[in-house]
């Protein structure tokens, strides 16, 4: 169960739970079928992190005994998705999952307790969190098609016909049955009946296709509240999505809960997966770990899916989040600019804010005078600042967003704020009033000459060789850069829009008006100069 250097677990976890499933559950297929499954590192490290325990966790707690309420893997095709969420099924089925307190020294987990005759042990070290199984155990492996639910049910079956898990669990077509009337269920697009069933465990595949459209964003939802009822957790596992069809997963990446473990291996944003051989390196980075995989098969699929659907070939393959033609900004360029640092109070900074109501997000975006753009933090849980109404109700929380330009501008030296007015117009003033007019500025989007000349600047920035700019890798301005489109103007200008409704741009159009902001500071000479110590001598 060795790790790579970049998977180093320091908190408390279920071992427990990872060596059970290395003892119990057997590879389902190839030519080391029936040999015990030993985790990838990247496997074994999204194992712990979704058996991560809080420090805090009472015996007696189920789902907030865990660090995290629910996880999603994202990983290219072929990485061993499947039999790894066949492994955690079986572990949810008939494993120690439940946290059952802490462990003084010495206390054994002894499968022959739990029905299990294989003879296993694990004995726990002292503070060690210690696990039973569910008692009834109630999961639901779940995807749009039958098809896709074979991913993970048919390595299941296999694990259970070829080694220990056959004394415990009984595989059927339509379901397996588990110890004390559990089962392991089957769901689709096409057979929702078992939908608000009470749950303890979901397994959500492929979520990166289940949208509003074909009405999987309800079944997701729906399992996440039966789990929640019953003190169980959920999982998503999929591929890249195509960001315009707002999928669950995009929503689960972009979502700001601290209680969602997210694994997705970026390959290194300055690599193109256009060329050949730095197309070979992005490979090599997202399948790292994945031994089986055989990177001469995956690159022909992949050069030939790049003649008709480059997009695709390198969502699937390149594990990317790629856009298609029409992007204002190309988003590998846009990565390459990132160098996240600490700016420290008291920086001097321009801030600019687009602002919505009940739509649209409204971002807050800052930069400095050597050109270091970023997204602040706020309050005393640090979020970023930026709101999507959809987690506040419906509507942006104004207050919230009310006390972050309070704390913005008395921990920074603002020199300037560009706001744009629409729904903002009381606060701008008022913003105005309290912090002075030279500094609280209306800057108008719709102003297509304006926004255009804008635009431009902070593309020719991002795209010129010799730049100082840089920003802080947030991703969801990254997200809302991709999602940028041009739309013609008179004049050969153009302003910018959303290639969907689902697809925002705000934090985009926040990091244009900031740069402008800028570069207005500079070009009038009003950025401040740096303080000076004063040593007295005495």
């Amino acid at each position: 169960m060795a790790t790579a250097p970049e998977f180093v677990v320091d908190f408390p976890t279920l071992w427990v739970t990872c060596d059970w499933i290395e003892q119990h559950c057997r590879v389902p297929d190839g030519f080391r079928k029936g040999e015990p499954f030993e985790m990838y590192d990247w496997q074994l490290w999204s194992t712990a992190n979704h058996y991560r325990v809080r420090p805090t966790a009472r015996l007696g707690q189920l789902a907030p005994a865990f660090f995290h309420r629910r996880s999603q893997v994202v990983a290219p095709q072929k990485t061993g998705k499947g039999p790894w969420t066949a492994a955690i099924c079986a572990a949810e089925g008939v494993g120690p999952v439940v946290f059952a307190g802490w462990a003084a020294g010495g206390e054994v987990y002894d499968c022959r307790a739990h029905g299990c005759g294989c003879g296993w042990r694990y004995e726990y070290e002292p503070g060690e969190p210690m696990a039973i199984p569910w008692p009834t155990p109630l999961i639901q492996i779940t995807a749009f098609s039958e098809e896709q639910t074979d991913n993970v049910y048919r390595p299941l079956q296999a694990m259970i016909r070829v080694g220990p898990l056959g004394q415990l669990m009984k595989v059927g077509e339509a379901f397996i049955r588990l110890p004390n009337d559990g089962r392991i269920d089957v769901v689709t697009s096409s057979a929702q009946s078992r939908l608000g069933n009470p749950v303890t465990f979901v397994i959500q595949d492929e979520t990166g296709i289940w949208t509003v459209t074909n009405k999987m964003d309800r079944v997701a939802t729906t399992q996440r509240r039966g789990a929640a009822g019953m003190g169980g957790r959920t999982m998503e596992t999929t591929n890249a999505w195509d960001p315009s069809e707002d999928s669950v997963a995009q929503r689960t990446s972009e979502s700001t809960r601290p209680d969602i473990f997210r694994f997705h291996r970026l390959p290194p944003a300055n690599l193109s997966y256009r060329n050949k051989a730095e197309r070979r390196r992005i490979h090599r980075h997202v399948y790292a770990g994945s031994t089986h995989v055989d990177l001469d098969a995956i690159e022909a699929e992949a050069a030939e899916l790049m003649e008709k659907e480059a997009a695709q070939a390198e969502r699937f393959f390149g594990n990317r989040i790629v856009y298609g033609a029409g992007a204002w900004c190309d988003g590998e360029k846009w990565d390459a600019r990132a160098d996240p640092r600490l700016v420290e109070d008291r920086t001097a900074v321009v801030l600019a804010l687009d602002g919505s109501d009940v739509d649209d997000w409204t971002v807050i975006r800052a930069e400095t005078e050597d050109g270091y753009q970023f997204t602040p933090m706020y309050g005393p849980d640090k979020r970023p600042t930026i709101w999507n109404p959809a987690e506040w109700g419906g509507q942006v929380p104004r207050l919230e967003v009310d006390a972050a330009v309070h704390e913005l501008m008395t921990r920074f030296r603002v020199v300037r704020s560009y706001d744009d007015p629409p729904y903002w117009s009381s606060e701008i003033d008022a913003w105005a009033a309290k912090y002075g007019e030279k500094v609280v500025v209306r800057w108008e989007t719709y102003r297509p000459v304006q926004m255009h000349a804008a635009a431009e600047r902070l593309l020719t920035d991002v795209n010129k060789a010799d730049s100082a700019w840089t920003h802080d890798g947030c991703p969801f301005t990254a997200t809302h850069v991709r999602n940028a489109r041009k739309l013609a103007r008179p004049s050969q200008r153009y302003v910018l829009g959303k290639p969907s409704q689902t697809q925002k741009i705000d934090a985009c159009v926040t990091s244009i008006i900031c740069h402008e902001a800028a570069n207005d500071v500079t070009a009038a000479k009003l950025w401040p100069k740096p303080r000076r110590k004063v040593i007295v001598m005495r």
